[in-house]
């Protein structure tokens, strides 16, 4: 266990997104050397203490009619007055499977997160369109640099 916890909440609904899930998950802890613990959790049994103990967050929704899932937004429901003042200036990076453009959901994630002051550690990774294999890579990427710049305390 680290020093540092990283905390990956994704909707995973679909054996695809759940390859993308475990992806950023895998690269999360795919360095040993790392001093991070990481925890994945659906959005579902994710709970305000789970935010507050966290030191970084890595965001992951399906687009649902140009919206994030109800599953990420039953999140943030349930999580966000008890995290507000607490936790303002959270890292956090977000992933977005897409069949669209992913930009409605973009934005929606983006307008809660800046309402909590969290503050985005790099651009979110839209993986739009038919599927692809790549996204499983982007998504592994994903999860190597915001695990890495936590611990190297780039934020």
């Amino acid at each position: 266990m680290g020093d540092k916890k990283l905390l990956i909440v994704a909707h995973a609904p679909s054996e695809n997104t759940q390859r993308l899930f475990a992806a950023v998950g895998k690269g999360a802890t795919s360095d040993a050397q790392l001093s991070i613990h990481v925890d994945m959790l659906s959005p579902f049994n994710t709970h305000p203490e789970d935010v507050l103990a966290s030191d970084a967050i890595i965001l992951g929704t399906t687009e649902n009619l140009g919206y994030m899932s109800g599953a990420l937004k039953d999140f943030f429901d349930r999580c966000y007055y008890p995290v507000l003042e607490k936790k303002q200036g959270l890292p956090y990076g977000l992933f977005i499977r897409a069949v669209h453009d992913g930009t409605g959901t973009r934005r929606a994630v983006e307008s809660i997160a800046k309402g909590l002051r969290w503050r985005p550690v790099q651009e979110p990774l839209i993986c739009h369109g038919d599927w692809d294999d790549s996204f499983v890579e982007k998504c592994h990427d994903l999860g190597v640099a915001v695990a890495v710049g936590l611990d190297m305390g780039v934020f």
